[in-house]
């Protein structure tokens, strides 16, 4: 066996309800004036009530940022430092999806830090420590309650990534009732995000490695037994705690084994025209499978095995595109857009976005095939 590392949140609760003691774990943690870093979406759902609530039980004092918006541009993580600074706050919570926990994270880092966001960008370049840090995820798709990871739009349509292990929260605070009436398309996209996440993982050229794929191997069953029927009844608490597990899981997995070309394809894709991040997975991903398939076959393979056993004479490549077929069905029976130009884009954008995928270095160093420029561009055109 070949030597490995691995990291992950300091503590992990998972715990229908756990909301409601928000408030006594921040104080375990020292915190007692906050930043809750969250969006729109969560206070007119009403469920930020909720976690001020278990806040104000444990006698802390709460500021609010609710302006992050989806892929948040970095004026979005300076107006949230900003409050944070002004407050005098002890510790963060990112409360939300992902782009919230990523707003969190820069932020718990930054409020403390000498180094200007601009400095940080890339891998292992943050230094120091940060601020107390618990993430709430409301969507099972991110991992990045449990990521080491914030990825920041920089100028139109860029994005780039921090990658540190300060960033890797306290705690991780995962409550299925928060995702309980979660609307159907959010509940499918972000599903398919946490299954890319699994995938990319058990496939990742260069930090692959046991407890990884333990991990990607039980997301997936979680996640693909259970994402039709959260996707068709959004009140099952068992379903949806089954596809926050997952979503977990599979963050865990790739915060260790980094995605690779289906991520580096999907950012252009959500830079310029918008498209919710797993979504742009979801439709880049069989495309990419398929591309990776003749060296990345037996990974592919081990998967469907798990999920399909009754398939499990077939060969490794007749299993690969089994499974791709079966993932592409999967997307069609929960109504996800399946094609580029449903989403916007047409053929004369493709050299922009190839273009774009190969500043994606981060994340094209993980995956099992190496992709040109050509390659990129082939793939987009099989998605349009």
């Amino acid at each position: 066996m070949t030597g490995f590392s691995f990291q992950t949140a300091r503590s992990i609760i998972c715990e229908p309800g756990a909301i409601k003691r928000l408030g006594t774990i921040a104080a375990e943690y020292g915190i007692s004036r906050v930043l809750v870093v969250t969006d729109k979406g969560i206070v007119s759902a009403g469920l930020l009530e909720q976690a001020l609530g278990g806040l104000e039980s444990g006698g802390i004092s709460a500021f609010v940022y609710s302006d992050v918006v989806a892929d948040p541009p970095e004026q979005v993580v300076l107006e949230a430092l900003a409050l944070a600074m002004a407050q005098g706050v002890d510790g963060v919570i990112g409360f939300g999806g992902g782009s919230s926990m990523d707003v969190a994270k820069l932020v718990s880092f930054l409020s403390i830090s000498r180094q200007s966001l601009a400095e940080i960008y890339g891998v292992g370049l943050a230094k120091g420590s940060r601020l107390p840090l618990i993430q709430v995820p409301t969507t099972a798709g991110t991992g990045s309650e449990v990521t080491p990871v914030a990825i920041v739009t920089t100028g139109a349509s860029e994005k780039k990534g921090v990658v540190a292990p300060q960033l890797l929260p306290d705690v991780a605070v995962l409550d299925a009732d928060l995702t309980l009436k979660l609307p159907p398309l959010v509940t499918a996209t972000t599903g398919l995000d946490a299954m890319v996440h699994a995938i990319e993982a058990s496939t990742s050229k260069i930090k692959k490695n046991p407890l990884s794929d333990m991990l990607a191997r039980e997301a997936m069953k979680l996640l693909f037994g259970n994402i039709r029927n959260s996707v068709s009844d959004g009140n099952n608490q068992v379903d949806r705690s089954n596809m926050l597990l997952g979503s977990m899981l599979a963050g865990q997995a790739f915060a260790n084994a980094p995605v690779g070309a289906v991520h580096a394809l999907a950012l252009p894709v959500g830079g310029h025209f918008h498209v919710a991040h797993g979504l742009a997975n979801a439709i880049l991903l069989p495309h990419v499978m398929r591309f990776n398939a003749p060296v990345a076959a037996g990974e592919y393979a081990s998967l469907a095995r798990l999920l399909w056993p009754n398939y499990e004479n077939e060969s490794d490549l007749s299993l690969s595109e089994r499974m791709i077929a079966e993932l592409e069905e999967l997307m069609r029976d929960i109504k996800l857009q399946t094609t580029l130009r449903q989403v916007g884009v047409e053929e004369k954008h493709l050299p922009v976005l190839a273009e774009d995928a190969m500043k994606q270095q981060r994340l094209l160093v993980n995956n099992p095939r190496d992709v040109s420029y050509q390659d990129a561009l082939s793939i987009y055109t099989q998605a349009l």
